[in-house]
Order: structure tokens, then sequence, then C-alpha cells
């Protein structure tokens, strides 16, 4: 056992993480040249394939639907702490960035993650199926927390422009804890079947037939080096915004690009992950993934600025423009008819690929 161990922490996926957190402590705040971004930008890709692989093996131990769930709230964490310290350095201007980087999230998880997913699995294996009933329960919470919480401030008038007051700020944190609460509880203990993957005759997949469970020990060390992974993707994505903020500058496109790049850049991991189950024909918990980071995103970082709020400067901006109001509507519409069959063809993969297309379009061209 203590051999394994050994040769465990001995493994590029173990080396790399730690590698990670130390050259973000060394890049942290710092200016910095051609040469260390190119480092920067190696080791972050590196990390991000290490968060994979340690997501995986934590998957693997626990089971689904807590497999899917421990990546999606770790990612989450770490990025809502990531928001709230450049709100507190940004001051006015950062104003924007918890509702750009939530609409983001949304918009990547539910049409690019979603559509890569469905697209991947329906050319692999003929079609992609899963669990309309608890993609059904995952994408109403969604939609719900999308609108309680970006939507509704553009219509309120207690304050001027797209602003919560602060009872209507304090109802959508509370709103969304509690909606997110009730999702997880329902995901992984009352109806824990609804979430699990399925074969295409309608039976559940509770067991992975592939390879046997990681001992304790092991899996203790990977969550250790996944959450090791999770800080030096997010520290690191930052570490490299001014350069991307530069190049996005000079490209003249708005600066709300950067937001979308970092966002992609922190859900990569997800990404990856999602991809490689539908690959192997387990797309519910791809879709656990997706709809599960959408979720996190909102449930946990609404709160977050809320608490925020109060002690940091400049107004909190949540409300949604038209045009992104419309993709939101689009999204949840196609989502929706998309979910109820339990299961989908490369059209449905297509069509939310375009959605996603015509969001990264509108973004560096409003």
């Amino acid at each position: 056992m203590i051999v394994r161990l050994r040769s465990l922490l001995t493994q590029w996926t173990a080396v790399v993480p730690v590698v990670a957190v130390v050259l973000l402590a060394f890049t942290w705040g710092r200016d910095l040249p051609g040469a260390i971004v190119a480092l920067v930008t190696l080791v972050l890709a590196g990390a991000v394939l290490a968060a994979v692989h340690h997501a995986e093996v934590v998957a693997h131990r626990v089971g689904e639907p807590f497999g899917s769930l421990v990546l999606a709230i770790a990612v989450t964490i770490i990025e809502v702490a990531l928001i709230v310290t450049l709100m507190a350095d940004g001051g006015a201007k950062s104003s924007t960035l918890a509702r750009d980087t939530v609409f983001a999230a949304v918009m990547i998880t539910c049409n690019g993650i979603v559509g890569l997913c469905l697209l991947v699995a329906s050319l692999r294996h003929g079609l992609a199926v899963f669990n309309a009933e608890g993609t059904g329960a995952a994408l109403a919470t969604v939609a719900t927390l999308a609108t309680l919480s970006l939507v509704f401030p553009t219509f309120t008038t207690s304050r001027p422009g797209p602003e919560f007051s602060t009872a209507q700020l304090t109802f959508a944190a509370l709103a969304s804890l509690v909606l997110y609460g009730l999702f997880v509880t329902t995901q992984t203990v009352r109806h824990r079947d609804y979430f699990l993957p399925i074969t295409r005759l309608g039976e559940v997949i509770d067991v992975d037939e592939h390879a046997n469970a990681p001992s304790a020990g092991a899996t203790r060390i990977s969550l250790g080096l996944l959450a090791l992974a999770l800080v030096g993707v997010v520290g690191l994505a930052k570490g490299v915004s001014p350069t991307i903020e530069s190049g996005v500058e000079a490209a003249g496109m708005p600066q709300s690009v950067v937001g979308v790049i970092i966002a992609l850049l922190v859900l990569l991991p997800e990404t990856i992950a999602a991809v490689r189950s539908a690959r192997r024909d387990r797309v519910q918990t791809s879709l656990n993934l997706a709809l599960g980071s959408a979720m996190a995103s909102i449930g946990l970082t609404i709160p977050a600025v809320a608490l925020a709020s109060v002690w940091l400067s400049g107004p909190l901006v949540l409300g949604l423009s038209s045009t992104h109001m419309v993709l939101l509507a689009l999204t949840v519409v196609v989502s929706s008819l998309t979910v109820v069959p339990g299961r989908a063809t490369p059209l449905q993969g297509g069509v939310h690929l375009v959605v996603f297309a015509a969001y990264l379009e509108l973004a560096v061209t409003p």
C-alpha cells in the first residue's frame, strides 16, 4: 500500500498541481514577461489535465452523482473566491464582473459543454441517451436561478439601473442557497437514481465495470491534488489575464471578452471530463457536470457577492442586457426540447453549439 501511494505521488499528475501552485505563488500580482507567460500557459494546461484525472479518480471512488458534484462545487468555490478578489481590487469598474462571469458560465455549460457532449456521444454511439427526470430537474433549477438572479434586476424599480435593492439581493441570495441545497439533496439522497447513467434499454448503471475502485488513501491524495490543481488553474488564469486583456484590446474587442476567455479556462477541466464521459456513453454524467456547474455557479456566486457587497464599494450590477436575456430564453427553450425525449441526435448537439457560437459572436461584436 505504501509503495503504491509513493508511486502515485511521483506521477506527473501529482507533480504538476504542486508546480502550478508554486508558480502561482511566485507570479501572483506581478507583471509577467512573454517567456513567463508561455511557461504559465504550459503549466496551466498541465494543471487542467491533472485536475480532470484526479476528479475521475474521486468520482470512481464515490460513484455518481457524487463525483460530478465534487468537481462542480470545487471549481465553483475557487471561481467565487477569484470573483470576490477581483471585485475587491477593481472598485466601480468591476460592478458587472459577477454578472458577466455567471452568465458566461451558464452559456458555456448549458450550450457549449452540453452541445459538445451530445454531439460526441450521438456521433460515436448513434444516440445520446440520458435520464429525462434528473436532467429536467437540473434544467428547471438552473432556469429559475438564472431568472431570479440575472433577469429580475433589469426590471425592478427600487434602484435605478439593473440593480437589486438590499432586500431583493438578500432574497435572491437566500433563494439561491435554498434551491441549490434542495437540488443537491434530491440528487444525492432521495432520487439519486435519476442522475445515474442509463443504458439504451433504460437500465440504470450504478457501478463502474471497467476497473476496481481506488483505495481510500489514493482517493484522499487525489482529492487534495484536485484542490491544488484547481487553485492553480484559476490562479494562473488570472495571472495571464493581463496578457489576454492586452490582446483583446489590440484586436479592438470589448472588455467583456476577457471574462468569457477566463471562464472558458476555468471550466476547461469540467469540459474535458464531460466529453470523456460522453465518449464512454455516460451522457448523464456529462449532463450532471454541465448543469451542476451552471447551478453551482449561480447558487454559490450570488450569495457570496451579496455578502461581499456589504464591505465592497461601488454598485453591484446583476441585470442582463436585452440581447443576453434573449439568449438565455432561447437556451431554456432549446434545452427543454432537448431534455424531454431523454435521447438526442447530432442535430440537438449542433443546435446547442450554434446558440453557444451566437453568444461568442455577440460577445466579440455586440
